[in-house]
């Protein structure tokens, strides 16, 4: 039911005392921006008017439904009328869907309420005017757009000025900010942790859960005890669960009421993330420490300093040179046969990495793999595997997941490709190059001062990269000029209150009534909206709701989703989700994954039990088997480490027929290797004439099995076709050699290599 207006007067006076709004805000603009009216849904009406009965037929007599139908559209060319209603909001879009409504309401109901009837009536007959009909019109069109009653009021809500002021206990304290600023391999975290470390209390805010529990463990081993946040785990030094003077935690989990002595926030220059900006703006305005230490690209330097003109706070700037030099060669790699030790090859797409790491075993050589949605502990095992000279694996293949968060041995970062598939400001995925900050965070891998390898290298697979590489690192890389914002869940409740009949996906209104300082953006609410879109028809009370849309979930993995709309359901019906429920939904036991299709839904569950351990701390009654959940998604991690390490033996499974044939990958092709990659297939310009028709056949068929886990008979015989002219060639000899017997002579092998 709606609150009265004094209720939400009174709910608004208390936003404003928490600074939420401003009254006495200073804005470039003086009057308001127009709503977008196009995110307007119209409410649908309840239509019975029994109380009334026929009042309306029985005073006067049946309306004339085509006389009706004129004087209406009467009403609506009536250019008055139209700027009547603009001066109350209905500008000529809502006026057009008002009157529709209006219309088919008037033409279509049985009994119409008294005064509408006896007006209409009376105007039928030539007794009354047609503008008389503008009162009831305008009543029906804000029954439809409950928004248009109070608009002020949202707008007030959706006031996102001055966020500084969002943060009275950060405000009430003089804070001294530094900035440590300087590229990959510089130092600069390890002098802010080094502070932190020697603080009496302190919380450390990276963007990883790899680099929380990194100074996690770093501080617990130097003796200073430190507990862990993230979204999904709480660790507490204390056994009876107090909590220690310091913190690691990942940025969105920061308290921004717990005094510290020093607070480090990492990689200060993510502020400007179109999707997780806000937490950083959250963190660097809100934390209450005496000391700020911000870690970061030189780039962000200005707008830093610009933005803690707001808070009247001054900036000291620490600037550190990178430790061991990277140089970028004069040479593409070309093939994977001039692959060496400590070589790192960077691709854009998972089927990337499926395709080379299989291409690279082929060839005797071991690698290791890491991509972003493999489970911490998989990745660090990879990372070890790649890292200890006595392994045999000498080579890497990741996506850009390395750029943050684990520490690498690498000599030299080979990019597989420069296309990246992006999400622009409107939300819409597209493919583009790089930036010069996303490469030179990847480069910036290449030799580490801690490594064995101390001067790094950087070339590109393919020959037409490379120029392209060099032009996109000669550039410097884009000051920051805006940081991201996110309404709180009392604006977005406030908001709710005013339209009751709006679901929580209608947040677009906010968004585009939101003011902003120049600053500042709203961060996309995409992933907000999808969820709320898909638990809609649930019923949840507004808070639940909110926090289940918050939820950190991959919607791109069907299983993660489905499984984020049965626990919602669950969780309505007010029943606990327990272990075995759980366990029943995923299916728990799970074997080891035979192939690729198998390790993806392995990876796809480590995410269900990740939504339910965040859940958990944020309804613990309802989510109450915690430590259950998180000792069996340690053995699933355990499940996908063990199908990582035998990745090749996965993809051969997922398409037997290729293995072998892609062994003759690697020689210069006749004629031209055509163009029918698709848009993030290996080769992603600039291909012609270098590769063998093998490359041409992984990047069409392969894919497309690997990305399906299938091989229909049709796909095998095109592939029998194709490959039947290349068999009797070259490399005959390796094709006839099994990959598992290459898996035991690879220290042979290497050595050979080698001479």
């Amino acid at each position: 039911s709606m609150p009265t207006q004094a209720h939400l007067w009174a709910a608004l006076q208390r936003l404003a005392g928490a600074g939420v709004c401003s009254r006495n805000v200073s804005s470039n603009s003086s009057s308001p921006k127009p709503p977008d009216t196009s995110l307007f849904v119209p409410v649908s009406l309840k239509t019975d008017f029994s109380a009334d009965g026929s009042v309306g037929i029985e005073l006067t007599q049946p309306l004339d439904k085509n006389e009706l139908l004129k004087v209406l559209n009467r009403f609506y060319k009536k250019k008055e009328m139209q700027k009547m209603a603009a001066d109350h909001g209905l500008d000529a879009r809502l006026f057009h869907q008002a009157f529709i409504s209006f219309r088919k309401y008037v033409l279509e109901m049985t009994s119409l309420p008294a005064d509408l009837h006896i007006i209409l009536s009376d105007i039928c007959s030539g007794a009354g005017h047609v503008d008389d009909i503008y009162p009831y019109f305008m009543r029906h069109a804000k029954q439809i757009f409950p928004m248009l009653d109070c608009m002020e009021d949202l707008r007030k809500i959706s006031d996102l000025r001055v966020p500084a002021n969002w943060y009275p206990e950060a405000r009430a304290i003089q804070r001294k900010v530094i900035f440590h600023a300087g590229p990959t391999n510089s130092g600069k975290t390890y002098h802010a942790i080094q502070r932190y470390l020697a603080a009496k209390s302190g919380v450390y805010c990276g963007p990883l859960k790899l680099l929380a529990h990194e100074i996690f463990e770093k501080s617990n081993n130097a003796g200073v005890p430190c507990d862990l946040v993230t979204g999904e785990e709480r660790t507490f030094m204390d056994l009876d669960g107090r909590a220690a003077g310091h913190v690691a935690c990942t940025i969105e989990m920061c308290s921004v009421t717990t005094p510290y002595e020093v607070a480090v926030i990492d990689e200060i220059q993510m502020i400007r993330d179109l999707s997780r900006g806000w937490a950083w703006t959250r963190a660097l305005l809100g934390l209450c420490a005496e000391e700020i230490h911000v870690c970061g690209e030189p780039a962000a330097i200005d707008f830093i300093r610009e933005l803690m003109f707001t808070t009247g706070e001054e900036v000291e700037v620490n600037t550190y040179q990178r430790l061991t030099p990277f140089t970028i060669l004069d040479h593409a790699v070309e093939s994977l046969d001039n692959l060496r030790p400590g070589d790192c090859i960077v691709c854009f797409s998972k089927n990337d990495i499926y395709s080379i790491s299989r291409q690279i075993e082929a060839r005797g050589l071991e690698c290791a793999v890491i991509y972003g949605s493999l489970p911490p502990g998989t990745k660090l095992s990879q990372a070890k595997k790649f890292n200890d000279p006595d392994d045999p694996c000498k080579i890497l293949v990741a996506t850009d997941a390395i750029g943050m968060g684990l520490n690498l041995s690498i000599k030299r970062i080979i990019f597989n490709s420069l296309i990246k598939p992006n999400v622009n400001e409107k939300g819409e995925k597209q493919m583009e190059a790089i930036s010069t900050s996303q490469a030179l965070q990847i480069s910036g891998r290449a030799g580490r001062f801690s490594s064995k390898f101390k001067e790094g290298e950087v070339t590109t697979m393919h020959r037409d990269d490379l120029p392209v590489l060099k032009e996109i690192l000669s550039h410097s890389v884009d000051p920051i000029e805006t940081a991201g914002l996110h309404p709180t869940a009392e604006q977005i409740e406030m908001f709710a209150y005013h339209l009751p009949d709006a679901t929580l996906s209608n947040l677009d209104i906010f968004v585009s009534l939101s003011q902003v300082d120049g600053m500042y953006f709203v961060c996309n609410i995409d992933d907000f909206k999808f969820l709320a879109d898909m638990i809609q028809h649930i019923p949840l009370n507004l808070r639940s709701r909110y926090v289940f849309c918050t939820a950190p979930i991959n919607k791109k993995q069907p299983f993660v989703c489905t499984s984020f709309l049965k626990f919602a359901r669950q969780f309505s019906r007010d029943e606990p989700l327990t272990f075995d429920w759980v366990c029943r939904h995923v299916g728990w036991p799970l074997s080891a994954p035979k192939n690729i299709k198998d390790l993806v839904h392995l990876e796809a569950v480590h995410d269900v039990f990740d939504l339910y351990l965040w859940l958990s701390y944020r309804f613990m009654d309802m989510f109450p088997d915690t430590a259950l959940v998180r000792e069996t998604q340690r053995e699933l991690d355990d499940i996908i480490q063990q199908g990582v390490r035998n990745i090749t033996r996965l993809i051969r499974a997922t398409d037997p027929t290729i293995t072998d044939s892609l062994q003759t990958q690697g020689r210069p092709s006749v004629g031209n290797s055509g163009s029918a990659s698709s848009s993030y297939s290996t080769h992603s310009r600039g291909q012609r004439g270098q590769r063998g028709s093998g490359e041409m056949m992984d990047r069409s068929l392969a894919s497309r099995l690997v990305r399906d886990g299938l091989l229909t008979p049709d796909l095998l015989r095109q592939l029998q076709r194709e490959w039947s002219k290349d068999q009797k060639q070259e490399f005959s000899n390796q094709s006839a050699l099994d990959t598992e017997h290459h898996n035991n002579n690879n220290k042979g092998k290497r050595k050979k290599k080698k001479k």
